[in-house]
């Protein structure tokens, strides 16, 4: 018998040793509670693993892992336990300083996007302004260019937009963050090292359809890197 989201062992009824169910739960909880991983890219166990140690498992594990792609593991008292995640897990990857969450089948950064939205005013009739803060970490970058997730919101006026690289890029000399047709509208030939950051301010400028912040690389590819974005932007809402 096990719990349903955590798979905790339980006791049984008139069970003996009852210790050795608990200690198995409490380990598993220990491993579990404030979940941090050294690593997400590896496909063995690593030589010389500390008592407490947690790592997801790469795509084709081998080894004690093998059959755990995807898992968390934990290892504990000389052995490695599965911890199988479910949706909604976050966790840490010490590695990357990377926060991801388990969206489906999948870890994913993309998913972890806020929207802050603050009412400037609203009208007696019921017409308002806000504005709108609308966050996005972009991970795993890859080819000429990467469009974000969330959006340049359709009859908003943009402000700017501005990034801040999370983890360094690899493949292109420095990137531009713009739109289509416009990939250098919030800052060009920007460094790639974690850590630096653009303010791309410009001036109000209407949008007329949901449109995505485009991350182009310049003189070569993406391969790897990530990189927030925060979008600023007015929006509005007619007479109720």
């Amino acid at each position: 018998m096990t719990s349903p989201n955590l798979a905790l062992p339980l006791l049984a009824a008139a069970q003996a040793q009852k210790h050795v169910t608990v200690n198995e739960s409490l380990s598993r909880l220990d491993g579990l509670v404030q979940l941090s991983v050294k690593d997400r890219h590896l496909t063995a166990p690593p030589a010389s693993p500390v008592n407490g140690d947690r790592y997801i498992v790469a795509t084709g594990a081998t080894g004690a892992w093998a059959g755990l792609d995807d898992d968390v593991v934990l290892f504990t008292g000389g052995a490695w336990v599965r911890l199988p995640p479910k949706n909604g897990w976050l966790v840490w990857v010490e590695d990357e300083s990377l926060l991801l969450v388990r969206s489906g089948a999948t870890w994913s950064a993309d998913v972890l996007i806020k929207s802050q939205n603050v009412e400037l005013a609203r009208g007696a009739l019921g017409g308002a302004i806000s504005l709108q803060v609308i966050e996005e970490t972009l991970s795993g970058l890859s080819g000429a260019t990467v469009n974000s997730t969330v959006v340049i919101p359709n009859r908003s006026i943009c402000l700017g937009v501005s990034s801040r690289v999370v983890t360094t890029i690899t493949g292109p000399a420095n990137f531009h963050c713009g739109v289509s047709g416009a990939l250098g509208k919030f800052g060009s030939y920007m460094d790639l090292n974690a850590g630096s950051s653009n303010i791309g301010v410009i001036g109000p400028q209407a949008f007329y359809a949901d449109t995505p912040v485009v991350l182009a690389g310049n003189q070569g590819n993406f391969i790897s890197g990530a990189v927030s974005i925060s979008i600023y932007a007015l929006t509005f809402a007619p007479p109720a």
